[in-house]
């Protein structure tokens, strides 16, 4: 198949990748391709995680054989219900286009952790340690395969002229707008959009998620922590990236893209699973302490309650005592002003005495 340029303009280069190689004469995607190289990665991460962990493995190659399947059919169903408007009027191409794109991650992990609760609940396992687990896989399979969208000419985002500006043959790309088209650039006689490479940023930003979680986990407090925490920040990740495509999948009736509210809904929804778990810890941790120390948690509440009954008695004797000494502090002055009233009296009746004497010196002068 002929290949067709893709270029970086700003970081000054370009390539030529195909949407397709040949076979023995059978013509292979390279969307599928990546797909299947993804999924094969994601498995042998769950696997050795598995194996770190002392966990069974065969479990999680019979769990493997179940969500891969379910996880495709997951993954185009939740793409076909939010682009029915096109699918209703094409109902084979719900099977046949599947090789030239049209899976949905968020379909593909809701099935999968479907298939996960059924699976754990038959053989009996802890689902959240499962979680735990696979995710590791599955972020992984994200980072390979958001590539097969580079492949695809699709999932991209609106016009950019940032330094990571991805510019596509009109003619090749999948999803091109209005805005696109008026800011189309003509390149050796071929039209070209000019995009944000959505796939690229999201491969970045699962990266970073990747190793993250991978430090985290030997230091997690309870299983599904680290399942939460991908929701987490994979959630926040999405919600912005999905703001920037071109080929969002709208809400019906709301008209805002669904794996934008699907993303916040997840992230607010790991949150209070966290934040309840780690109280949960908490309590049995103050339940351990009390037990080792003979202390029931009843007789360290109330022990508490009785120091805060101290604090308010103290509290208010304090109150009573800056009271008491007020008013001794007003007595005191009451006192002061009745003996310089006093004093001034006294001093009143002196001069008004001086002064009858004088009068009366003066007439038995005069006589």
């Amino acid at each position: 198949m002929s290949n067709t340029t893709i270029r970086f303009p700003n970081l000054n280069f370009e390539v030529h990748p195909g949407k397709s190689i040949e076979v023995f004469g059978i013509e292979l995607a390279f969307y599928g391709m990546i797909i299947g190289l993804a999924m094969m990665v994601g498995v042998i991460i769950a696997y050795y995680e598995a194996k770190r962990t002392n966990q069974n493995v065969e479990d999680y190659l019979d769990f493997t054989i179940w969500t891969l399947i379910m996880a495709i059919v997951g993954a185009r169903l939740y793409y076909v219900i939010f682009e029915w408007d096109y699918y209703g009027q094409h109902l084979l191409q719900i099977v046949t286009g599947i090789r030239d794109g049209g899976l949905a991650i968020y379909g593909g992990i809701i099935a999968s952790l479907i298939t996960l609760f059924i699976f754990t609940k038959i053989k009996k396992l802890n689902f959240w340690l499962m979680a735990d687990t696979a995710v590791l896989g599955l972020v992984v399979g994200q980072i390979i395969g958001r590539w097969g969208n580079f492949f695809n000419r699709e999932a991209f985002g609106g016009y950019t002229n940032s330094i990571f500006a991805m510019q596509i043959p009109v003619s090749e790309a999948n999803g091109v707008t209005k805005d696109l088209l008026m800011n189309s650039y003509l390149y050796e006689g071929q039209s070209f959009i000019q995009v944000h490479p959505t796939f690229l940023y999201e491969g970045i930003w699962n990266l970073g998620l990747f190793i993250l979680l991978m430090a985290y986990r030997k230091h997690k407090k309870f299983n599904g922590e680290v399942f939460a925490l991908y929701l987490i920040g994979y959630g926040v990740g999405r919600a912005w990236i999905e703001g920037l495509r071109t080929d969002q999948l709208i809400l019906p009736f709301f008209k805002v893209p669904v794996s934008q509210v699907l993303s916040i809904i997840l992230v607010f929804a790991a949150i209070a699973f966290i934040a309840f778990n780690r109280i949960q810890l908490t309590r049995k941790s103050i339940a351990v302490v009390s037990l080792a120390t003979g202390t029931r948690v009843e007789d360290t509440v109330e022990l508490d309650e009785e120091t805060e009954e101290s604090d308010n008695e103290s509290e208010e004797s304090d109150d009573e005592s800056e009271e008491a000494e007020e008013a001794e502090e007003a007595e005191e002055i009451e006192e002061l002003e009745k003996i310089e009233d006093s004093e001034d009296k006294i001093e009143l009746t002196e001069t008004d005495e001086l002064e009858n004497y004088d009068t009366g010196f003066k007439n038995n002068i005069k006589k």
